[in-house]
Order: C-alpha cells, then structure tokens, then sequence
C-alpha cells in the first residue's frame, strides 16, 4: 500500500535509497529533504513546497553579504588603478591606461557577448601585458564575485537580501575607493567603484533573467541557492506528479523524468536539472503552460517528456528524440515530425491531422490508439520539391477513425536492417537469402527499401508476429560483414545463378543510385516485384509477390495492356508498344529460362506496359527504371548466345530511351 505523507511537515527528513513508489507527498514541505537514490515512480508531489530550510537561506545570503563586500573592495581597488592616470609617475600612468582599456574592453565584450568572452579578452590582455594582467584579474574576480552574490540572493528570493547586498556592495566600494585615492584623484575612484557595482548588478540580472550569454553566473548561483534544499539527485521520477509544486532551490541532477508532470510548476526556472531537459528554459515554459504552438524544437532531446493534452499545433520537432513521451490527447495539427524519434512514444487520442512525418522514427512500441487523424503529409516539401505527398491522395478523401492507425501499421511492424557505410549490395542479399533459410518462422518478406544520404540504405522486411528482431538483426549483420570482407570472386561462388539474389543486389543498387527512396508511404509498392528469394522460408519480396501466377495468365495481361497503348506512328521507328511486344514474344520464346523466370520477367514487361501510358511522367519513369533493373538482374548469368540475350540487348537500352532514361 502507498505511504500517504500528504500535508504533512518532512522539513530535513532523510528518504535517501528509499523505496517510496506511489507515495503522496502532496501539499507537504518538503524543504531540506534527501530524495537521493530514492524510488519515487508514480509519486506524487502536486503542491508540495520545496527548496531551503531557513536556517540554510540565511546562511546563503550572508555569503552573498560577504561576496557582494568583497565585489565592493576590488572595484574600488580597480577605480584606484584608473586612477593611476593623473599621477606624476610615467610608470604608474601606463598602469592606469592599461586598467582603463582592459576595464572597457572587458565591459563591452562581457555585456555584447557574455562573461565567457569576457574572460577571453582578460586571457589576451594578460599574453599582452602584465600590468594589464593585474588589473584584468581584479575586474573578473570583483565582476563574478559580486554577479554571483546578487544572483545568489536573487535565486533565494529574498527581496531584502538583494536590496542589502546592492547597499553593502556600494558602501564597500566607496569606502574603499576613499581609501586608496585619499591622496588624489578621489572621484576618479570613486566613479570607477560605483560604475563597477552597477555593472555586476547589471550581469547578474540578465543572468537570472535566462540571458544565455550570462549562463555560466547562473549556474553558479543556482548551484549556490541549491546548497541544502531539497535534493532528487538519482531518483528515479517516472511518472511523478509536481503539478502546481514550489521547486526552488530543488536539486535534479541525475534523475530520470519519464513521463513526470511539471503542469503550472512553481521557480521550475530555479532547479539544478543538471542535464535533463529541464535545462532548456523553452521546453520548461511548455512544460508549465502546456502551450507550445508555433514552437521550435529543432533537434532537442525531449526523451520521456510530458506533454498530455499540450496544444503543439504547428510547432516543429525535425529531428527532435520525443521517445517514451507522454503525448495522450496532444494536439500536433500541422507540427513536423521530420526524422522525430517516437520509440515507445504514447500518442492515444493525440492529434494528427496535417502533421509532416517524413522519415519519423515510429516503432511497434509507439502507441496510436485512438489517434485522431483527417490526412497526413509523408513529405516536407522544399522549394524544389514543393508536394508533400498527402495521404490520402484523394484531397477529397479523409482517414475515418482508426484509419490513420492501419494505414501507418505496415510501415514500422517491420525488422530494420540499416546499413550506414559502404553498401555492399551482393552482400545485402546473400545475407538475407541465408537469414531467411535459417529462419523460415520468421516469415521474412522485404516491404522497403529507402535510401538515406549517399551512400546509407535501409532494407524493411515484414516479420511474423512474436519474431526476436533483435536477433534477426544480430544474426544479419554478423553474416553481412563476414560476407563483405570476401572477394567479390568468393562471393560469385555463393551466389552461382540463383537469380532472386542477382535480382535483390541489383535492386539495392538502383536504391542507392537514385535520388529518391523506396518506401511504402513514397512509391507504389505494387510495381516493384520480382524478388522472391527461394529457400525453406518461402520468403516474397517487395509487394509482397508470395507466388507465380499462370504464365498464360501474366502473358494474356501484358497483351492487354500493350493494346492500350498508342501504334508508333512511323513504321521505321517503333514505339513503346512495339518494342515491348518483341521482349515479350523473346521472354516467351527462351528455352534458356526457367517457366517462374518468364512469369517474373513479364510482370516487368507488364509494369512497363502500364507506365507507357504516360512515359514523359516522373513517378511513371522511376517505375520504368526499377522494371528495366529488374529485368536486367533475371537475365543475368543466361548464356550469351541465347537469343534472349540478344534481343534485351538491344530493346532495353531502346525503351529506357523512350521513357526519357537513356
């Protein structure tokens, strides 16, 4: 049964290593308490105070008491050394002129580029010269010193504590400033103390502001406030609810957030989150507000985040890692989910209507129950490639509900064997071919191929229900590398003249020539075919051919669709519809190829026939190619005095012409 702590007084209560799953913490103080290492999952801390015990907050601000006096001192002492410019000494002048320059310039770059910069510049002027060095060296040590102690006091949120640490900073440098220029030159000192003070005050306050350029001061002071509050440091935090919790002076370092909720948080801004992605001040607003419309989240890691019932309509995520995220009833209308990696992600009853999920990292994991969903675009279009590719194609045409959920099922129900360098395509399909012998349970049928970048391939196949991808894909790649580190002569001797391998390696071939990418959302899956690789498993191929129809059959249909095609309209030079005609009468004709080769190589002919209709048209010329590559890869390894042969040698490069390829 959960512990119930609810409302009650855990001021410095030691919970660390402890195992507190589903404990209700809410509306308790829990200021000063150790979580570390404690098991929190499913706990809940909504409206729970956290952060210091007094007696650690009035510790902090004498710290900050005693910085911002030691801020005052060395100011004062920098105005004393600009002060250096009226005395008699030439010597003690360059001192002062030194001061001045490396002052201004340590000022300028510190407020253009923050204090990282600064310290740059302080780096250089001390390579240059060595009373330089000195007086630089006092402008970082008073500059951060008092930044960080308003910081400090700021982070504590104490309203009297930043008021007298600005006073005492002031009173400091003046007196000082008295001290040093008694002898002379006493405005001068003291303008430079004051001018010093309002300029650490003035870093400070950007830095607790969020301006990223003053970060380092508040991490510093963040770390600084978080001394003695309440610490998570290593908890595990999955599914804990801090709904409407005051967290400042909260230490987060090292835990695990999946799923956590932040909804209406109190000083979210005032934690030490270490690198969760608490860090980011944009995601922590979303996480606040539950509003990220509009928003750009390019590339962040946003893993395990909580974002149930976010409105994220029209807000981009290209690249973002969104896995084992909370997405129930979001609204993503319209967001991009380029290349978004969604592995165990929950998306029920979220909203995609119009989202852009090209190349997005779904998996069998990926919860898309109920999701809500009109039409999707595969493609983020681009100035060159301005279509998006909707779906459903129809623009009158909507997904009815669970729709969206079938059609994106075939997708990602798949084992993926991605290959990131130097593609060997033979490799490719001795590998498959023996994967699919040893494994004729698996039911392995290729669905995909998709090309990434230049030389990266992603081959997809379908796999029963229960099948270990992870040892599929072990056994694969062990094999696939022992195969690429062969001759391409041994490998010659693996394949002897098993045509679906030849045919598979020149179709990973073409996949990696082309431009574009195979893919069940992209390109009609239906017209490529072909690859059935034989063997025990009685694997198919791409579309999923599971057997060779009648040869008269496929024959009587390539005849059909070749009469739908116009007669070339000069005898002395035929057309499409000719030329396809001899290659279907010379496939027939062979004595050299097998009864299932004919049947294969006439579903291409038939594909050819189809596309023809309209050979000018890009999507009808990438199928035209993908046939003529498949053909060339059943014909391979057939005598070379087969009149086959010859007649393929001459007609394919004669089509390929007409279709705008040659």
């Amino acid at each position: 049964m959960a512990i119930d702590f609810s409302g009650q007084n855990l001021r410095g209560r030691n919970f660390k290593g402890q195992d507190l799953a589903a404990a209700n913490f809410s509306y308790a103080d829990i200021r000063g308490a150790n979580f570390t290492n404690a098991n929190l999952t499913g706990a809940n801390f909504s409206h729970a105070k956290a952060g210091l015990q007094r007696r650690w907050a009035i510790g902090l601000v004498i710290i900050s008491f005693l910085l911002s006096g030691l801020s005052g001192f060395l100011w004062a002492f920098n105005g004393y050394l600009v002060s250096l410019i009226f005395s008699s000494s030439s010597e003690n002048q360059i001192v002062g002129w030194a001061a001045l320059i490396t002052l201004i310039a340590f000022f300028f770059i510190t407020i253009r580029q923050g204090i990282i910069a600064g310290l740059g510049a302080v780096a250089v002027a001390f390579a240059v010269v060595f009373a330089v060095a000195v007086a630089v060296a006092f402008a970082v040590a008073f500059a951060v010193a008092f930044a960080v102690a308003f910081a400090v006091a700021f982070a504590v949120a104490f309203a009297f504590a930043v008021a007298f640490a600005v006073a005492f900073a002031f009173a400091v440098a003046f007196a000082f400033a008295f001290a040093f220029a008694r002898a002379g030159a006493f405005a001068v000192a003291f303008a430079g103390a004051g001018v010093g003070t309002l300029f650490s005050i003035y870093i400070s306050w950007r830095a607790m502001k969020g301006d990223q350029k003053h970060s380092l001061i508040r991490n510093i002071a963040i770390a600084f406030a978080a001394t003695g509050g309440t610490s998570f440091r290593g908890a595990d935090l999955t599914n804990a609810d801090f709904t409407q919790a005051t967290l400042k002076s909260t230490d987060l370092r090292n835990t695990i957030l999946i799923c956590s909720r932040w909804h209406q948080a109190k000083m979210l801004d005032r934690v030490r989150p270490g690198l969760t992605y608490l860090q980011n001040s944009q995601v922590r607003q979303l996480l606040i507000t539950g509003q990220g419309q509009d928003k750009n989240f390019y590339r962040e890691d946003l893993r395990g985040i909580n974002l149930q019932s976010a409105n994220l309509a029209d807000a981009s995520f290209i690249g973002a890692d969104l896995s084992e995220a909370n997405l129930q009833d979001a609204d993503l209308s319209r967001a991009k989910l380029k290349q978004t990696q969604l592995d165990g992600t929950d998306l029920t009853g979220a909203t995609l209507t119009g989202a852009y999920i090209e190349d997005w990292g779904i998996t069998n994991t990926t919860k898309l129950h109920g999701v809500r969903c009109e039409y999707v675009f595969m493609r983020l279009p681009t100035k060159e490639d301005p279509d998006p590719l909707r779906k459903p194609d129809n623009k009158q045409e909507i997904f009815t509900d669970g729709d969206f959920a079938d059609f994106i099922q075939p997708i990602f129900d798949t084992l993926d064997l991605y290959h990131n360098q130097g593609v060997d395509p033979r490799a490719v399909a001795i590998a498959f071919k023996n994967l699919a012998e040893n494994h004729p349970e698996a039911e392995l049928e290729i669905v995909a191929m998709e090309k990434r970048g230049d030389d990266k391939i992603l081959l997809r196949a379908k796999t029963a229900a229960g099948t270990d991808k992870s040892q599929l894909s072990a056994e694969y790649f062990d094999n696939y590398n022992q195969l690429k580190a062969l001759s391409q002569s041994q490998q010659l001797l693996l394949v002897e003249k098993d045509k679906r391998i030849i045919s598979l390696e020149n179709m990973v071939d073409t996949a990696l020539k082309q431009p574009k990418f195979y893919t069940q959302g992209d390109t009609n899956m239906s017209d490529i075919r072909g690859i059935n690789i034989q063997g025990s498993s009685n694997v198919s191929g791409i579309a999923g051919n599971n057997s060779i129809a009648n040869l008269g059959t496929i024959s009587g249909n390539v005849s059909i669709a070749l009469n739908q095609l116009p007669d070339a309209t000069d005898a002395e030079k035929p057309g499409i519809k000719e030329l396809l005609s001899q290659l279907q009468d010379a496939i027939i004709q062979s004595t050299y190829l097998p009864e299932e080769d004919k049947a294969e190589a006439l579903e291409q002919v038939n594909t050819l026939a189809e596309a023809g209709k309209n050979p000018q048209e890009s999507t009808k010329q990438k199928t035209a190619k993908t046939a003529i590559t498949m053909l060339k890869g059943i014909f391979t390894g057939l005598p070379a005095v087969a009149s086959l042969v010859e007649a393929t040698n001459k007609l394919l490069p004669a089509i390929s012409k007409l279709f705008g390829l040659g």
